[in-house]
């Protein structure tokens, strides 16, 4: 069994791996730690590309584009290893930062994941969208980040350099153990894309695992490689994927009211879309939910399987108001200013 092994999925970006593979090869890396690129059928030249510049690199290549859960849990089923470090395609990479995470979930058994502080790669001196330095969830299902609430990033001035616990690590560069990984079931496969690394983060916090966000460790990255943020499939994939992770893991008690109020403001977001005369970004949200009430039964096993397994009731990192209020109402626009959870 190897240490630890970085896993790049990769779809149809070679100019990516062109781009940011040397940040990776050129790190320190001990003989322990392999790289792996797991290929999602690509069309283009990336697996040539591999083969010829990086020989050196293991290459798994799926029979077809899974998306970013199953093409992650393929992959991962095919390597052995103590430690996972599952890194987007377009993250630029500092000089020892898998190290400083390794060394700390060795001595942090109660550790399940680990992701460092991820900074935008086209403006260094701001948080990137997508993780920050450590995400969340409010009450009510809405993620936000320590450096980003919606669409307002922090510059990053040492603020956030403190290690804390979170609810959600980053699937844009996410460390994991692969024992925590396997045990609470890896990516659920049918969200495709998008919220899957938010519904596995939950499965492992109800489970009583710590995630950590570890900010000693920076990593640079670009975001919205595959999937451009006003895409009305993004948009989609967004919405239905958030409220099946809600009915997954909800317990009883609040299940009902919580998908009802997330209706009700989910529908309020379709209107604001139709206003400003972005229509097939309404049409998203609509299909979205329709595809949710269609399907949920689907996940019934599942949602049983995850309550009988919850060891903590009271998770500390979800935010028990409603950031919508505090961000819209209020005027909270930065992770500080909400306070103790």
């Amino acid at each position: 069994m190897k240490k630890a092994a970085i896993v790049i999925l990769n779809w149809n970006g070679e100019k990516l791996l062109e781009q940011f593979l040397p940040s990776v090869i050129d790190n320190p890396i001990p003989k322990d730690i392999e790289i792996v690129v797991a290929d999602n059928c690509s069309t283009d030249d990336s697996v040539e590309f591999l083969t010829n510049k990086y020989p050196q690199i293991r290459l798994i290549t799926l029979s077809e584009n899974y998306g970013y859960a199953g093409g992650y849990n393929k992959a991962l089923e095919q390597i052995d290893a103590e430690y996972f470090i599952l890194l987007n395609s377009d993250v630029q990479v500092t000089k020892g930062c898998f190290s400083t995470i390794i060394e700390f979930l060795d001595q942090n058994s109660d550790v399940a994941a680990v992701q460092p502080k991820i900074c935008s790669y086209k403006n260094k001196s701001y948080f990137e969208y997508a993780g920050a330095s450590g995400g969340y969830i409010d009450k009510l299902g809405y993620p936000f980040c320590r450096g980003r609430i919606f669409d307002t990033l922090e510059k990053d001035n040492g603020q956030y350099n403190t290690a804390i616990d979170i609810f959600w690590a980053s699937g844009a560069c996410l460390i994991i153990r692969s024992k925590d990984f396997f045990d609470v079931g890896g990516f659920d496969e049918s969200f495709f894309a998008h919220m899957e690394e938010i519904d596995l983060c939950w499965r492992l916090n109800a489970r009583g695992r710590r995630i950590i966000c570890l900010p000693q460790s920076v990593v640079y990255h670009v975001g919205g490689a595959t999937l451009n943020g006003e895409s009305p499939n993004k948009l989609f994939l967004n919405f239905r994927n958030n409220l099946l992770m809600l009915y997954k893991n909800l317990p009883v008690s609040s299940l009902k009211k919580t998908l009802r109020i997330r209706k009700y403001l989910d529908y309020l977001a379709a209107i604001h879309y139709l206003l400003k005369g972005k229509i097939q970004n309404t049409k998203a949200i609509l299909k979205a939910h329709r595809e949710f009430k269609r399907i949920k039964i689907k996940y019934n096993d599942a949602r049983q399987e995850n309550l009988r397994n919850v060891t903590q009731i009271n998770i500390k990192t979800i935010y028990s108001e409603s950031i919508l209020k505090a961000y819209y109402i209020k005027g909270l626009k930065i992770f500080s200013e909400l306070g103790k959870f």
